[in-house]
């Protein structure tokens, strides 16, 4: 993120930029200077997610309550020490960054693919030099920081000039985070996330005043310093012809010298008299307009360049989806996401567009990836939000991030209407509705995205926090051929056993081996938990949206400690820990999550598993799972197939075609019977 090089030639060519600062004493000396306001620091919410998830434990789908521990003691501390705090989330690609965004999705699932390997073969978590922040933890943390009190925006435009324009607006002290674009704009000071030392409240802030006189620049050129040395908005395979001509001629030998290099050009170009400088440039009408988008990338409102030759204006937010919503909703919509009330609703109905960051996943598994699974549930919340007119069939662009996807062009996905007898509601109705019977609607609407709205009376009887457990677990069964009976044992002992479980208990657990279909399922209810508040979001909110969150319901370690038990066999009343109340409570909801699957007609067998420690079988390949029975269609059980009869194909056991029997089905690990 940021400058590049930039973070570097600081850092390390010159240090004396970076000063150490005391927050204490910053919101003490601003107190006095301006006694009618609170000290206040803008906290760049995206850039602060590595340094808030110190859970030691990461690959299992989301310690979430010992995270929510960390970010009470964190807001406290800033409490303490007088400072008031604004965070902002950035929620909204921007076309020109589309590129960079992609480059960098695709590289992290480079990194997910080595995880995997890493627990295939070591079947435990990699060390933090592997680390991948858990699924849908900035989508939650924004609802966290909430639920803390804090005031939090999520941003309708770049995250980074919102954050720089608010700071300057209201005259706070500093900006935290980790992105060197808040030294290139003319804001408040940026001070860095990553050098936060709560205990004594100290971090330090990177000076561009320092830098400019190091440099030899004014601040209004570092707009094109950014530009020359690349960010989000001018990547590396652009201007590459300006950036040769300032290697050749400033040519250096050290990294961080490519920014002295760009500087010394810059001030070769100064202007004459009145000319602009950008005009001495003689760039391409390409490259022209490369740097000036990037350098208007940077002017707050109220700021000039002296190196453009023309002021640009903003960038108007088009809004694809006018015609067919009035502007109560659209109004709406916007209010509510920037106010981190909702999550996916304001990008498609303003833009069409919804992205998807990567998710702890491994194709090899026979699970489906999260955007497949869940399209369908997709194409529900799309149908209530964009109902059908005019004739034309309206779609939603998805840039989903999963294995296999090259991420060249978004998937059009279209809005399939809810199996309701009065159809898909009204989506005015939904939202502003005042009428006793319109709770009922959004419940019903609610139940209808999962396709549980037989089961209403059924779920009646539980709280809100086990209506989205049993809507996600009969979701998934229903839609993931390769689902067992364990894996809904693993989720419902998980999800009862938590409510009485303390961040403390949970966050000193331990499991005795990692098992990467587990950590897949771990990302995939956790990432299920998103599109739930989006419906929820989608349906007028009829369940409180601080019951839906995952520190209500799930613990990753916990999950995994009850998926290998599920999968050993063990009995249901050590699954959960001996306490009669929560097996009544586990098989009620097991018989109903049992009962929806039959009613879709998806019969989910037992097939438990042992995870092996990479003992070679038949001196094939080592084996991460071995099936203890395999199941036939009548519903029998049998000792796994071995012998003469049997032969390896790739990674399955597969029936010689001489002994095949015609209504028999071998369920095999570690790939499922398509």
């Amino acid at each position: 993120m940021g400058v590049k090089g930039l973070q570097y030639f600081m850092e390390t060519c010159y240090p004396d930029t970076c000063l150490h600062v005391d927050l204490r004493q910053l919101a003490a000396a601003h107190a006095k200077a301006h006694p009618d306001m609170m000290p206040t620091m803008v906290v760049d919410g995206m850039a602060c997610l590595r340094y808030w998830y110190r859970c030691e434990a990461w690959v299992h789908g989301g310690q979430w309550q010992e995270y929510m521990h960390f970010l009470h003691k964190f807001v406290d501390a800033f409490k303490v020490s007088g400072l008031r705090l604004v965070f902002y989330f950035d929620s909204t690609i921007e076309e020109q960054k589309r590129a960079e965004w992609v480059k960098r999705r695709l590289r992290v699932n480079q990194d997910i693919a080595r995880i995997f390997n890493h627990l295939k073969n070591r079947h435990q978590q990699p060390d933090r030099k592997m680390f991948c922040l858990p699924s849908g933890l900035a989508s939650f943390s924004t609802f966290a920081c909430k639920s803390l009190g804090q005031e939090t925006y999520c941003s309708v435009r770049e995250g980074d000039y919102e954050i720089a324009e608010y700071a300057l607006c209201n005259n706070c002290i500093g900006i935290l985070s980790q992105d060197t674009d808040f030294i290139i704009y003319d804001t408040v000071p940026y001070m860095s996330i990553a050098k936060l030392r709560l205990e004594d409240m100290t971090t330090v802030q990177y000076s561009r005043e320092k830098l400019c006189h190091i440099l030899k620049l004014q601040k209004s050129d570092l707009p094109f310093l950014a530009c020359i040395l690349g960010n989000d908005i001018v990547p590396e395979h652009q201007l590459q012809n300006l950036r040769k001509s300032v290697l050749s001629l400033y040519g250096k030998k050290h990294p961080g010298d490519k920014v002295q290099a760009a500087a010394e050009f810059i001030n070769s170009h100064c202007p004459n008299s009145d000319e602009t400088r950008i005009s001495t440039l003689h760039l391409s009408k390409v490259d022209m307009e490369v740097v000036e988008k990037g350098i208007q990338s940077y002017l707050l409102p109220g700021q000039t360049s002296p190196w453009l030759d023309r002021s640009l204006p903003l960038p108007k937010q088009v809004c694809v989806m006018e015609k067919y919503l009035n502007k109560d909703i659209l109004q709406a919509a916007k209010e509510r996401h920037i106010q981190a009330e909702g999550f996916m609703i304001y990008n498609v109905l303003q833009y069409g567009v919804v992205e998807c960051s990567n998710t702890l996943e491994d194709e090899e598994l026979g699970l489906p990836p999260q955007a497949i699974l869940y399209q369908p549930l997709r194409e529900h919340i799309y149908s209530i939000l964009l109902p059908s007119s005019y004739g034309e069939t309206v779609s939603v662009q998805e840039w989903f991030v999963f294995p296999g996807n090259p991420l060249k062009e978004p998937q059009k996905v279209y809005p399939k209407p809810l199996n309701l007898p009065e159809g898909t509601p009204d989506l005015t109705t939904l939202w502003f509705g005042n009428a006793t019977e319109v709770k009922s609607i959004r419940v019903s609407a609610f139940l209808a995205v999962f396709d549980l709205q037989d089961f209403t009376e059924d779920l009646k009887s539980f709280d809100t926090t086990l209506v989205a457990v049993i809507c996600l677990v009969a979701y998934i069964a229903t839609q993931a051929k390769h689902f067992s009976v364990e894996d809904i044992d693993a989720y419902l002992s998980q999800a009862v056993c938590i409510r009485y479980k303390s961040h403390t208990e949970l966050q000193h657990m331990r499991v005795p081996q990692v098992d990467p279909r587990a950590v897949h399922l771990g990302s995939l209810f956790v990432r299920g938990l998103t599109y739930l508040i989006a419906a929820n979001s989608a349906c007028g909110v009829p369940f409180p949206m601080n019951e839906l969150m995952p520190w209500k319901m799930f613990d990753g370690l916990l999950f995994h400690s009850k998926y290998l038990q599920a999968h050993s066999g063990c009995a249901k009343e050590e699954l959960l820990e001996g306490n009669p109340t929560w097996v009544s409570l586990f098989l009620t909801l097991r018989d109903l999550v049992l009962r929806v699957c039959r009613r879709h007609g998806s019969t989910v067998r037992s097939f438990p598993c042992r995870l092996q420690h990479g003992r070679p079988m038949d001196g094939e390949f080592h084996r991460e799972w071995e099936p203890q029975f395999f199941s036939t269609l009548d519903g029998s059980h049998r000792q796994q197939p071995r012998g003469p009869d049997f032969h390896m194909q790739g990674r399955h056991y597969r029936p010689r075609s001489s002994t095949r029997h015609p209504n028999r089905r071998y369920h095999l690990a570690p790939r499922w019977p398509q």
